[in-house]
């Protein structure tokens, strides 16, 4: 796998269009991921459509480079204004915004920018040494693994979602009914179509992700009003003491540690790989009341976890074909977009692209590093623009967007419509992202279902006499239970104390 991902970093570096693209995805990663409201989802989410038009391999050096940059991104206004551009930046700010107050706003960006080129790095050596291992014990899977991987991914989605783990499964649920919609793949029959030609189709992925990240991000802004962000802070100098570099190494190596591994987790997410990073350094810190008011520790840790996070992710995505997190189901739709299956199989039938992916995640990696200190003008610029005017923009986006995957004004309906699901989740405190993995895992989780069945003969024992679907429904069982387990010792406290 070495020598694939070397050709294929090679051939990204000598074809001109590519590496112009890769430049491209990174210049516009990092500018949407450091404006408020616009998070690394949405930044992929707008701008799916945009790789319709293109090869597969080609798509994915795009859309990689907005995908990695945009993480770094988020650190920017984190920073500078105190607004997280993206949920891995919330913690970065704790420690950033007070340097950037203190006149080291420039000190804290290079921070950040080291930290995440640091993690990206190691996160991209994890996964290509992992990735490979876990797909060949994959192609052991058959259809009961398979079914079950996808409930496990549902499962942990809902588990790691905010709010109530029910609620998640409730949303999840209705994901997997919107995965239905459309002509059944074994019968021919049509289900939940209401007798309109539109829906015999089945709702493609492009326009619900970007209704329900995209469109529904635009009215949540909206909704919320504000002018103009914040004034910003003075830069100051921009390179840090080279002296404390060596200091800061182990908290961006262990950083990088808990991002890889938290984000390899489906839907754990990076605000959660930030948050044990960020607590991890404070505990083992000499001087832990430092943190809070501009320690470069607290700074370094969650950046280098919120890039690991990137590679971390797309690790369950590239070998079983469950989303990692919110990003990596953008992503999965690019490629199912593309007529590209995400799972064991990949390795095995497509180990050039894997390349790319490998190839495109690392030259973006060091595309940001290299510019990321000229975009961090060009950014400060962007973000006086009135925030109400940027989203009428990104609304614009969306609507062209949708229209141009296949053509047809009845897709921008159906983005429309998902934009305002998506609002109202938001206005319900529901978990939007379940909704986006039901529909990518529902037709998986049925075809795998109806297929264990079929050769059992309707038996669901198939499910629990083979011994990794078992793992998967026990795992799935936990981190359902454990809530209810969560709430009981509560209620057993409060009835001792009454």
């Amino acid at each position: 796998m070495i020598d694939v991902f070397l050709t294929a970093l090679f051939n990204i570096i000598s074809t001109p269009n590519l590496l112009g693209l890769s430049l491209a995805g990174v210049m516009i990663g990092v500018i949407l991921g450091a404006l408020p409201g616009v998070s690394s989802t949405m930044a992929l989410a707008i701008l799916l459509p945009v790789s319709y038009a293109m090869m597969p391999g080609t798509a994915m050096v795009f859309l990689i480079a907005v995908f990695s940059a945009s993480v770094f991104g988020g650190s920017i206004s984190a920073i500078l204004v105190n607004i997280p551009g993206t949920p891995g930046a919330i913690v970065t700010q704790f420690d950033g915004y007070p340097m950037a107050r203190a006149g080291r706003a420039g000190e804290a960006l290079s921070y950040a920018l080291l930290a995440s080129t640091i993690g990206g790095l190691l996160g991209l050596a994890v996964l290509t040494v992992v990735a490979p291992l876990i797909a060949s014990a994959a192609m052991q899977f058959r259809s009961p693994e398979f079914a079950m991987a996808a409930v496990f991914g549902l499962t942990m989605l809902a588990y790691a979602s905010p709010g109530s783990t029910f609620r998640g499964i409730l949303v999840g649920c209705v994901g997997l009914l919107v995965g239905m919609i459309g002509f059944d793949k074994l019968t021919d029959a049509a289900r939940f179509d209401f007798g309109s030609r539109v829906l015999q189709n089945g709702i493609d992925i492009v326009p619900l992700t970007v209704g329900i990240f995209g469109l529904a991000e635009v009215l949540i802004n909206l909704s919320a009003g504000g002018g103009i962000i914040a004034r910003l802070p003075k830069i100051g100098r921009i390179f840090p003491p080279a002296a404390g570099l060596p200091r800061l190494v182990p908290s961006m190596l262990r950083g990088s540690m808990i991002g890889t591994f938290i984000g390899a987790v489906p839907a754990a997410g990076s605000a959660i790989a930030v948050a044990l990073s960020y607590a991890q350094e404070q505990r083992l810190s000499k001087k832990p009341a430092e943190f809070g008011k501009g320690a470069p520790a607290g700074i370094v840790a969650p950046e280098a976890a919120n890039n690991a996070c990137v590679a971390g992710a797309l690790v369950p995505m590239m070998t079983l074909g469950v989303p990692g997190d919110t990003m990596t189901a953008v992503l999965m739709g690019a490629l199912l977009l593309h007529g590209l299956r995400p799972g064991p199989l990949l390795f095995a039938d497509n180990p050039d692209f894997v390349g790319i992916i490998y190839g495109s995640l690392f030259t973006s990696i060091l595309l940001t590093l290299i510019f990321g200190f000229v975009a961090i003008a060009i950014i400060i610029q962007v973000m006086k623009i009135p925030r109400n005017t940027l989203m009428v923009v990104i609304a614009t986006f969306c609507i062209f967007g949708s229209f141009a995957v296949r053509n047809t004004l009845s897709d921008v309906f159906v983005m429309v419509f998902f934009g305002a699901v998506g609002f109202g989740l938001h206005k319900l405190r529901l978990p939007a992202a379940p909704l986006a993995f039901g529909l990518i895992l529902g037709p998986l989780l049925e075809e795998n279902v109806r297929r264990s069945l079929i050769v059992s003969r309707g038996s669901w024992w198939v499910f629990m006499e083979r011994p990794i679907s078992l793992v998967l429904i026990l795992l799935s069982a936990a981190a359902l239970l454990y809530p209810l387990l969560g709430w009981w010792r509560a209620r057993r406290a409060m009835d001792r104390t009454a």
